[in-house]
C-alpha cells in the first residue's frame, strides 16, 4: 500500500499543479490513498470549500490544515461537516472542525492526524500529549495512523518523530515550505520527514512574490505579501510505502517537480 502526502499547496499555481500532477503521479506511484495539505490554498490564507471540494474530486481522500486554518472566514461555514478535512488537533477544545479523521481503503482503514508545534509558534495545546490521546483512539479501529507535525523548528520536528517511533506509519512535517533531505524510516518502522516542502510558485520565496520579502529584509518597513499567479511552479511531496502485514513503514521516498527535476527526467 502506499500514501502520497503533497506539500503545503500556496494559492491558484499550487491548485494548478495539484490539478495536473496528483493524476500522473497516482499513476506512476499506485498509490492508495492521497493526502494534500492545503492550509495556504486560497491565496496563500487558508482553505474555501469550493477548493477542498476540488482537491477531493483532483483524487485526494483527506485534506489536512495548520496555522492558517482560519484565514478564510469561509471554513467557518463548512468545516464541522468536512468529513475529510483535518485542522490541528491541539487546538483548545471547543474549537470548529476535528484533528483526526479515517479513510478505507478496500479492507485497510488509516487515521490521519494533523498536529501543530509550539516553538516559533502561537501556544496550543500540547502537541505530544494529544498525540497521545488521538494515537490511543485511533489504535482501537486500526494500527496504520498518518501524522501531519505543522511545526516551525526542526527540532520539535525531530523530537515528535522520536516520540511515535513504532506507534504510527509516518510523521511527515509541513510548515516551512523548503522540502528537507532528511527522509528516513526511524528504527520502529515509523517514516519521517522533517518537511514534505510546498507546491506552488517556484520563483517566490516560501510561496511569497519575493520582492516584497526582499523590501521587507533591506528596509525593516511593512509590506503586504502578496502570492504569484502567474510564473514558474512547483510540487513537493513524499511517497510512502507500508507493510500492510507488519503495519510499519517499509519505504520513503522525496517527490519534487519543478523546472529543474521535471517529473520524467
Amino acid at each position: 500500500m502506499n500514501i502520497l502526502f503533497i506539500g503545503d499547496v500556496v494559492g491558484s499555481l499550487g491548485r494548478e499543479m495539484v490539478k495536473e500532477y496528483v493524476p500522473k503521479l497516482k499513476e506512476k506511484y499506485r498509490s492508495h490513498i492521497t493526502i494534500i495539505n492545503g492550509e495556504n490554498a486560497a491565496s496563500g490564507k487558508g482553505i474555501t470549500e469550493k477548493i477542498y471540494r476540488q482537491f477531493l474530486e483532483t483524487g485526494a481522500q483527506v485534506v489536512t490544515l495548520g496555522n492558517h486554518s482560519w484565514d478564510n472566514k469561509d471554513v467557518f461555514r463548512f468545516i464541522d461537516e468536512a468529513k475529510y478535512l483535518v485542522r490541528p488537533a491541539n487546538f483548545p477544545e471547543g474549537t470548529p472542525g476535528k484533528g483526526i479523521t479515517y479513510v478505507k481503503i478496500n479492507e485497510i482503514e488509516i487515521a490521519v492526524i494533523s498536529l501543530q508545534g509550539r516553538t516559533f509558534m502561537p501556544a496550543l495545546d500540547c502537541p505530544f500529549r494529544k498525540a497521545d490521546e488521538l494515537i490511543t483512539e485511533a489504535k482501537a479501529r486500526t494500527p496504520f495512523i498518518f501524522v501531519d507535525f505543522h511545526a516551525e523548528a526542526t527540532s520539535e520536528k525531530q523530537a515528535m518523530g522520536w516520540y511515535l517511533d513504532g506507534r504510527v506509519l509516518a510523521v511527515i512535517g509541513t510548515h516551512t515550505h523548503v522540502q528537507t533531505a532528511d527522509e528516513r524510516i526511524l528504527p520502529g518502522g515509523t517514516a519521517y520527514l522533517t518537511d514534505v516542502g510546498m507546491t506552488g510558485p517556484y520563483d517566490g520565496i516560501l510561496g511569497v512574490e519575493r520582492d516584497a520579502v526582499l523590501k521587507r529584509f533591506l528596509t525593516g518597513l511593512p509590506v503586504r505579501f502578496e502570492i504569484p499567479k502567474k510564473g514558474r511552479t512547483q510540487l513537493s511531496a513524499v511517497l510512502i510505502e507500508v507493510d500492510k502485514n507488519k503495519g510499519i513503514a517499509k519505504k520513503i521516498t522525496r517527490i519534487l517537480i519543478n523546472d529543474d527535476h521535471p517529473l520524467y527526467s
